[in-house]
């Protein structure tokens, strides 16, 4: 069973900014794609971005291009989503995914098999 745990939440002003880790157990770390998703509260779970088993491509929403940056450290078997330019609507549980099979894609949930248990992640105005 994959275990995924996230770090790093927490409150910040708006134009702050965050860096959220994840580093699943399990496999080695560069067989899977990993990704970030979030959930405001209301809404549902959508796409933050996510990145290939080896860092070559990465994906991100468009509400998010430009600020937020993820990047891997395969060495140190670690995701990480740096979250500049903070807003108030970037305020959700912040989940890290992970794919182990090499076929699918990379924006949504139906493409990611295991799961972190969130987040917080929370801008003040």
């Amino acid at each position: 069973q994959v275990q995924l745990v996230e770090s790093g939440g927490g409150l910040v002003q708006a134009g702050g900014s965050l860096r959220l880790s994840c580093a699943p157990s399990g496999r080695t770390f560069s067989s899977y794609t990993m990704g970030w998703f979030r959930q405001a509260p209301g809404k549902e779970r959508e796409f933050v971005t996510s990145i290939s088993r080896f860092g070559g491509s990465t994906y991100y929403a468009d509400s998010v291009k430009g600020r937020f940056t993820i990047s891997r450290d395969n060495a140190k078997n670690t995701v990480y989503l740096q979250m500049n330019s903070l807003k108030p609507e970037d305020t959700a549980v912040y989940y890290c995914a992970a794919r182990g099979r090499s076929l699918g894609g990379f924006r949504l949930e139906k493409d990611f098999d295991y799961w972190g248990q969130g987040t917080q992640v929370t801008v003040s105005s």
